[in-house]
């Protein structure tokens, strides 16, 4: 009964997820997207996107990274992947965050996904490079669909794009020519402000 409790208590924490709020907005109603529809929106992507995961991924422990990986934002908040000062103190806040979340749990599961979390953070597995890779699709996606919402409000450039979309390159290489292209009509467009 109390690991029942425990797991309840958890599932109710998780809730505020939804009330995370993201930089980017849903491509049709341009409101604010929020970390559980983030993370639902990245987890099909992995798996409609499967085939182009780095040889050896788990597809299935990439689509539970991706319902894992943002957790910790119930305490910590969402940080904008551009935002200098906010990532200086993320690992601290996201740390301590995870010691909260994953603790509520029973020990055995609290260190399985609290494992899975660092393996994403880590990106040194083809499990956590196809999930990371993903978790930079898929606002790429909204933001392409929605002229360029996130790139605008933070003036990001095209440099500062490819790199935050390295992974995609790197780790799901099949993808690269179509997302580049996309970068290239992006700037013809003037959805990339900064050039």
């Amino acid at each position: 009964m109390q690991r029942l409790q425990a797991q309840l208590q958890f599932l109710t924490e998780i809730d505020k997820m939804k009330d995370v709020f993201r930089r980017n907005v849903t491509i049709k109603a341009r409101r604010q997207e929020n970390d559980a529809e983030h993370s639902w929106h990245m987890a099909l992507c992995a798996l409609v996107l499967a085939e182009y995961a780095p040889p050896g991924a788990d597809v299935g422990r990439a689509i539970a990274m991706a319902l894992v990986h943002d957790l910790v934002e119930v305490y910590a908040g969402d940080t904008f992947c551009y935002d200098q000062a906010g990532n200086a103190t993320k690992a601290a806040r996201e740390q301590a965050a995870a010691d909260r979340i994953f603790g509520m749990l029973p020990e055995d599961q609290g260190a399985k996904y609290r494992a899975l979390w660092e393996e994403f953070d880590a990106m040194d597995t083809p499990d956590s490079q196809f999930a990371a890779a993903v978790d930079r699709l898929q606002p790429f996606i909204l933001n392409v669909n929605t002229q360029g919402h996130t790139w605008r409000l933070g003036q990001i450039t095209r440099a500062q794009l490819e790199n935050r979309l390295a992974p995609i390159a790197k780790w799901m290489p099949a993808l690269w020519p179509t997302v580049s292209a996309m970068i290239d009509e992006a700037v013809q467009q003037d959805l990339l402000p900064g050039g």
